[in-house]
């Protein structure tokens, strides 16, 4: 073989290579594909207002789904012991409380990541149980004798709302018991424990069939105006705030809409 031809083979041999490299490459055209971690992930702990309850735990089920690495842990009850616990030095990543003012005492001591949004209002309602045994019809009926009436504690949101809506109403009741939070004044009427209670519109809704409603006809005069925050001693901020934006979503909202709650 000449040199000449040697030198065509070897270049051939190199072209051959080169093709089949070629081709067994990705084509220019096609996309290159980048995989990328979802930054929302981890726990975050949750406070709210128990009149949350159910619509949190709607939502927080929601929200796990569409992040598959999330858990979201909730702890509900009367938002002045919630906001007590924060200021103690409870570890927790979100509050949401049932009033501005229970928010404020947080907010006061510099324990929020940023401004408290509000996103809800709620008012009260008058439930009595399913056989209605003290014939209540209205407010005025809760200052007759022998009527066993239970409140949510002044120092609760519930309990503050109760206050303003007797006096609106210039009703002076003496109630049997007062509960440290809506879901128990709820559970009273529910067990037929009490002839009626005051408690939110929204937690009557969720009651159905155990309870009876009664409007108020000057419940506007005791709305409850909702603000959630991300706490400063959050550890897990970014997934924290993402939960918090999907409160605030329309997502969110819609859930909140459809469980009794107004629009702030």
């Amino acid at each position: 073989m000449t040199i000449g031809s040697t030198r065509f083979a070897a270049i051939a041999l190199l072209t051959s290579a080169g093709l089949l490299l070629a081709a067994c490459s990705t084509p220019s055209t096609a996309p290159r594909v980048t995989e990328t971690a979802d930054p929302v992930h981890g726990t975050v702990t949750v406070l709210a207002a128990a009149s949350l309850t159910e619509v949190y735990g709607e939502l927080a089920a929601r929200f796990e789904k569409l992040h598959p690495g999330v858990t979201i842990t909730e702890s509900f009850g009367g938002s002045s012991a919630l906001a007590a616990q924060i200021v103690q030095g409870a570890p927790a990543d979100i509050l949401a409380t049932a009033n501005e003012a229970t928010m404020k005492t947080v907010t006061d001591a510099g324990l929020a990541d940023g401004t408290p949004i509000v996103y809800a209002t709620n008012i009260l309602t008058l439930v009595v149980p399913p056989s209605n045994p003290a014939n209540i019809t209205a407010v005025a009926d809760l200052a007759k004798p022998g009527v066993k009436v239970a409140l949510c504690d002044k120092t609760v949101p519930c309990g503050s709302a109760a206050l303003s809506l007797l006096s609106a109403e210039m009703v002076t009741v003496t109630p049997v018991t007062l509960e440290t939070d809506v879901k128990a004044v709820l559970t009273k009427v529910e067990l037929d424990e009490v002839d009626a209670g005051l408690v939110y519109v929204t937690d009557a809704k969720t009651a159905g069939g155990k309870v009876r409603q009664i409007a108020v006809p000057d419940a506007a005069n005791a709305v409850n105006r909702y603000p959630i925050v991300v706490l400063a001693g959050s550890t897990n901020k970014t997934t924290a705030r993402a939960f918090e934006q999907f409160v605030l979503s329309t997502t969110g909202l819609n859930a909140l809409q459809k469980a009794g709650f107004g629009a702030p």
